[in-house]
This record gives structure tokens, sequence and C-alpha cells, in this order.
């Protein structure tokens, strides 16, 4: 759109009252529908919504006044749902991407230098290995100490 051109009908729509606004946005959809050349940009749905409720006052009769009233108010409110919905996606890519740093972290290696050596990590073989499976373990339990004796 030529910016002159919207600039010019800015400054004669100023002139008008609400009522005559309101002849001009049906004269505007009426060209829309019959010689657009090109499809009307995509709105979110509380804009649709919006719409669809002001098309409704209007239809209904109510007076002027009271329709942009009614819309001012409901354009506040549709103002902190798109910030409820604005914050609610942050918080959403927030999360998924803790997750993601997360999930990294747990697949990857510990980091050097904090205890960590490189290549599996050696065996001892001072230490016991506990029995894997009931089937391995002795079947006799262990008897106690005799009393006054040590054990190493």
């Amino acid at each position: 759109m030529n910016p002159y051109v919207r600039d010019r009908i800015n400054r004669k729509l100023e002139t008008l009252s609400d009522e005559r606004l309101y002849q001009v946005l049906d004269y505007v959809e009426f060209l829309e529908a019959r010689y657009a050349e090109k499809p009307a940009p995509v709105i979110n749905v509380f804009q649709r919504f919006t719409d669809g409720v002001e098309d409704t006052l209007r239809a209904g009769g109510l007076a002027v006044g009271t329709v942009s009233e009614a819309m001012g108010f409901l354009s506040k409110a549709m103002g902190v749902l798109n910030d409820v919905a604005q914050t609610t996606r942050t918080v959403a890519t927030d999360v998924v991407s803790t997750a993601r740093t997360v999930a990294d972290q747990i697949g990857a290696p510990p980091p050097a230098g904090a205890g960590a050596t490189a290549g599996p990590p050696a065996a001892t073989p001072s230490a016991p290995v506990p029995p894997s499976s009931p089937s391995t373990a002795p079947s006799t339990p262990p008897t106690p100490a005799a009393a006054g004796s040590v054990t190493p």
C-alpha cells in the first residue's frame, strides 16, 4: 500500500464520527470482497473473535457509542490474553530448552577435570563382587562367628 495514500486516508478518517467510520468500514469490506487483488492478511483467533463480536453488536442495532465502548473493553481483554499467550509460549520454549539441555548432559560424559579419568573405570580386584542373581548366592546362610572370636 502506498504510504502517502494511507496517511491521506487516515487524516480524512480522523474527521469523521464513529457512525460514519462504520459506514466507511462497510464500504471498504465491500470493495475488498469485490476487487481485492491479493488475499487479506491472516489475523489471529483473538482478532477474528473481536471482529465477530463487533459485527454482531452492530447488527443488533446497538448505538455506535455503546459498540465503541464495548470494543474498547474487549480490546483491552484481548491484549491481556495475547500477553498471556505470549508468556505461555515463552515458558514452554524455556521448558523444552531446559529439558533438551538436561537430556544432553545425562547422555554426555562427565566433564574433564572433575575427577573423571580417560577411558573406562578401573576395576578394583580386592573388592568383593556381589552375587548378580539369587541362583549364584550361597545355598546355606553364613554361620555366626563363635563367641569371643574376632572376625577380620
